[in-house]
């Protein structure tokens, strides 16, 4: 399994390419102009399956319209989310200044789904607090795994609660749902650097602690 990492938009949105040995892969919160993501899974001969989106606010979808043509099985959102992609309102676009519309999501996800795409298997963990459908994305191939926490978890810190539909209390007991991972799952964060589940839970201030 290759992850490829690309900071995109205003934000530096981590936009990310997870890709298996058939050359399968996805691209996680493509969150600005997608043009370096392209080339790069044209140079690297991947075929893009599908897009996930960590959760739907417009810095984490900005490059949707870009890059959904050449994912061939769309675009995938859990679907409390899901109206993020069709209103500039609810996705908060409007307020960066960028209005930002799409199509509805090919795929609505829940917890606990499995997406099987070549090589690599996902599992949909539902991590709400920071928006009502925000996930994490469990991935696997083979004995290889990483997390893509999107805006639930990051280095030291957690997503922001207090944009309309966050909830500090459910998004700290969403972590509890990261918990039983191995201490050395890598996670990958949708800001900022990439850190370890063992690191998060000893050093995260945030972290439950039951």
């Amino acid at each position: 399994m290759e992850l490829k990492h690309f900071p995109l938009g205003p934000l530096w949105t981590n936009c990310y390419v997870v890709s298996g040995k058939t050359g399968d892969a996805v691209v996680a919160d493509p969150g600005g102009p997608t043009g370096e993501v392209r080339e790069y899974l044209k140079t690297k001969g991947l075929k893009p399956r599908m897009v996930l989106l960590t959760h739907g606010h417009g810095d984490h979808i900005f490059g949707v319209g870009e890059i959904r043509g050449l994912a061939a099985d769309g675009v995938a959102i859990h679907h409390e989310d899901a109206d993020c992609l069709t209103s500039a309102e609810r996705n908060l676009s409007d307020d960066m200044g960028n209005p930002v519309r799409f199509g509805s999501a090919d795929r609505l996800l829940k917890d606990g789904d499995l997406i099987s795409l070549g090589s690599l298997n996902i599992k949909v963990i539902h991590t709400p607090g920071h928006t009502p459908g925000g996930c994490c994305f469990y991935v696997t191939e083979g004995s290889e795994a990483l997390l893509l926490s999107g805006d639930t978890l990051f280095a030291r810190s957690i997503g922001r609660s207090d944009l309309p539909g966050g909830d500090e209390g459910i998004l700290i007991e969403s972590l509890g749902k990261l918990s039983g991972f191995a201490d050395s799952l890598a996670v990958f964060p949708g800001h900022g650097p990439w850190t370890t589940i063992g690191d998060e839970k000893r050093l995260n201030p945030f972290w439950p602690r039951y």
